[in-house]
């Protein structure tokens, strides 16, 4: 299902080593296992016993079996505008069938979710923001798709990693829309979402340190501290208000 605007959907090609890097273990294990296992620790408020999931820029569909695990949903909707990737996210579906009953996958742009209003339980968006150029409609539509206290899962990497130049040298983003840590949570805030500080995580995971990997800590030659860095990761367990 395609929305009605698909030809003139605003789209940054990813390169082929990003396409290539999304499906490898580096990224399942150290990226988005970390990332579903911290926002599930930031959720403070009651959820279904089986949730319904939209996991918006579902990719190649790596995220599946693991949020199968962590909340053990229902049913799962992926939506992405890469068809070759929902091509894979189609097997990576297939091999869940054990987990969950029902994963269905949809072409379509996150600024004009192909889904009713107030269907989703959980929107999950992971990685996935700083790839959209239409960023408040976006949001927009997280919030329009969710339930009255609904919950939106938010993992994202800020400005600060996306112009380093390793990102920028392997990937390819909107620069003009890339945000920092209070950026985004001042967007999701300003978009209809509640949340407080404990709903709020900024890991400093080695991988986003693009200048030196999280070598010299290693080495004990630096020891870096929240509000005196720049924040290279924010996530955070929103609750669509209102």
């Amino acid at each position: 299902m395609s929305p009605s605007h698909t030809s003139t959907v605003p789209f940054v090609p990813e390169t082929a080593f990003g396409i290539w890097f999304l499906r490898t273990h580096t990224w399942e294990h150290h990226v988005l296992r970390v990332a579903i296992n911290d926002l599930k620790r930031l959720i403070d408020t009651p959820l279904p016993a089986a949730p319904m999931i939209v996991d918006v820029g579902c990719g190649q569909g790596i995220s599946f079996r693991l949020l199968a695990d962590a909340f053990k949903p229902r049913r799962i909707v992926g939506i992405d505008y890469h068809e070759p990737s929902l091509a894979l996210a189609a097997n990576a579906a297939r091999a869940c069938r054990e987990k969950i009953a029902e994963i269905e996958l949809l072409h379509g742009d996150c600024a004009e979710l192909p889904l009713p209003d107030a269907s989703a339980d959980i929107v999950f968006c992971h990685q996935t923001f700083h790839h959209l150029v239409e960023q408040d409609r976006a949001l927009a539509e997280f919030r329009r798709v969710l339930k009255p206290g609904g919950v939106l899962l938010f993992a994202e990497s800020t400005d600060a990693y996306i112009k380093s130049w390793v990102i920028r040298l392997l990937f390819r983003h909107p620069m003009h829309v890339q945000k920092s840590a209070d950026g985004y949570l001042d967007m999701i805030r300003s978009g209809g979402f509640t949340f407080t500080a404990r709903n709020v995580s900024l890991p400093y995971l080695w991988w986003s340190r693009a200048k030196d990997f999280g070598l010299l800590e290693r080495l004990g030659l630096y020891r870096p501290q929240p509000g005196k860095r720049r924040e290279t990761l924010v996530n955070v367990a929103a609750i669509k208000s209102g």
